[in-house]
Order: structure tokens, then sequence, then C-alpha cells
């Protein structure tokens, strides 16, 4: 009988951490995190890692396993987290896989695309238009080139940016038409589940979560940050915006807008992105014994 890896997909904010560890303890088993903004130590409140309690209720892994500072990617994931299954599956039936990071969710269940190698001089010229126009340039020459892949990137997030603008503008053909052509097998079961719930309830669920975490110091978190900010780790919702604010930019109470404007979009991308997964059943988060039922009969 094959082992199994259950993936818990969804947006920000859904639940998707409570749902793990309340299946992990069904199972019996531990929790891999596919969130890559909870894989740095540095980062706490603005990423909603999971607490000290829950941490404790169920094992977790790739949660708090890296600096800021440290480089890291996709490719390095996929790599640790086969590693450790292979392992893991040696005296365990199955593990969970839960997060909202479509693309390393991917990388796992399907593996990295044959895609071209950085060429160098072309990622060189490109991190200076980032440096001369700004991330808005990069955003707007992508939206040109490949719209698919715009509808569903990290808009904020540079890196993946320039990924795809250098394989467009190296192969002539667009990022989204490369991508998860060919999924490599894995010698394991993967079943799939997403979390989601009415885009009106969800927003509210968002803008309760960035309050709270504006109560719990949020801003204090990110201005002992302040001299690692050019990391590409901070490169995100939550972090970029209290920047701005320290830099004057916005007023405290409009930089609490922007994260959750951000988080909006941002939560709207990762529906766009699993949403093309035909695999994924999907459930709202008070299904929890349909789900449960439906995932331990797979």
């Amino acid at each position: 009988m094959k082992k199994k890896l259950y993936v818990i997909a969804g947006p920000t904010a859904i639940g998707k951490t409570t749902f793990a560890i309340e299946f992990a303890k069904k199972l019996n088993t531990e929790i891999i995190s596919a969130d890559s903004r909870q894989f740095y130590k540095e980062l706490k409140i603005g990423v909603a890692a999971p607490s000290d309690e829950e941490l404790a209720a169920v094992r977790h892994h790739f949660v708090g396993h890296l600096s800021i500072t440290d480089y890291y990617n996709v490719s390095k994931f996929e790599q640790d987290v086969l590693s450790f299954l292979k392992n893991f599956f040696k005296e365990h039936n199955s593990a969970i896989l839960v997060g909202g990071s479509g693309l390393y969710i991917d990388a796992v269940c399907k593996g990295i695309d044959n895609l071209p190698d950085p060429d160098e001089n072309l990622r060189n010229r490109l991190k200076n238009t980032l440096n001369t126009e700004g991330i808005e340039f990069l955003q707007q020459l992508l939206e040109e080139l490949d719209p698919d892949y715009f509808d569903i990137v990290d808009l904020n997030n540079p890196n993946r940016l320039l990924r795809a603008l250098e394989v467009i503008i190296q192969t002539g053909e667009t990022y989204s038409s490369l991508r998860n052509n060919k999924p490599q097998q894995r010698d394991f079961k993967i079943i799939k589940i997403g979390l989601n719930r009415p885009r009106e309830e969800l927003v509210e669920i968002i803008e309760k979560r960035v309050d709270k975490m504006i109560e719990n110091g949020l801003v204090e978190e990110v201005s002992n940050l302040k001299k690692f900010r050019n990391v590409n780790a901070l490169k995100t919702v939550g972090y970029q915006e209290i920047f701005s604010y320290f830099d004057g930019k916005y007023t405290l109470d409009e930089a609490i807008e922007k994260i959750k404007t951000n988080t909006r979009r941002y939560a709207k991308r990762q529906v766009t992105w699993f949403k093309r997964d035909k695999d994924i059943r999907w459930f709202l988060p008070s299904e929890k014994d349909k789900i449960f039922k439906l995932l331990i009969d797979n």
C-alpha cells in the first residue's frame, strides 16, 4: 500500500493550520509547512506563524528553520521535503503538507519544471531595471508578456517577477505555458483538499487578523528588522507597508489599510492558483467531519 501525503491548501487566514493540527492528531502524524513566509525564524507576527501551543500540539517541519539572511528557493524546498518524506515514511503511513504557497506545494506534488538556467547578464539587466524603474514596471511588463501568470503570481515578490521575465525573454514563450507541463511521478499517493469560504467572510477574517497582528506587536517586529529590510524574505505583505510607514510614506492607519488591501489581493491570487488544480476538492472549513471521512477513505 502506498504511503499518503495529504495536502491542505487554501488562501491566507482560512484556517488551514487549525484544521491540519486536528487532522494530524487523528492520524497520529506530523505536519510539513508549505508556507514559504513561515520558513524564517525572525518572522512570526506578520506571517501568522503557528503559535507555541500549536507547535507543541503536533510536530511541524519547515517552520522557522531558516534565517532571513539564508538563501533558499523552491527547488531546494522540493529536495528537502522529498528527502524528509523518504525517511518519514519508513515509520509512518501518512504526512500532511499544509500551506498557501502554491508554487511550493506544486514542487512537492509535481516537481520543478525543466526551465532554462538563469542568464546572469539578463538577470543583472532586469535587476537594474527593478532598481531604476521600480517593481511596478516589472509588474506591468509581466502583465503584457504573460497575463495568465500575472493573475496568479505574488506581485510583491521581485524574485518571482524576475524569474518569469527572464524565462519569457530567453525562450520567447510565456512562463505559464512552460510550467508543470510534465508532472513527475511520486512513490506516494497525494490527496488534496482546499479550504475556502465566501469572499465577504474571508475579507472580514483577514481584516480582524491584521488588526490582531498590530495589537500583538507587528510594528515592533518590523522595527527590529529595519537593517534587513532589503532581504527578499521581507519583501512581502505586512512588512513592506510598515517599512513605508517608517519612511513617512504612509500614516500608521494608512499602512494598516494597505496591509488589509494587499492581503485580500494575495488571498485572491492564492485561490486563483489553487482553482487551476483539478485534483483539489473544495470544502468550507466548517465541514470537518465530511473532509476527515473523505480523506481517510481515500
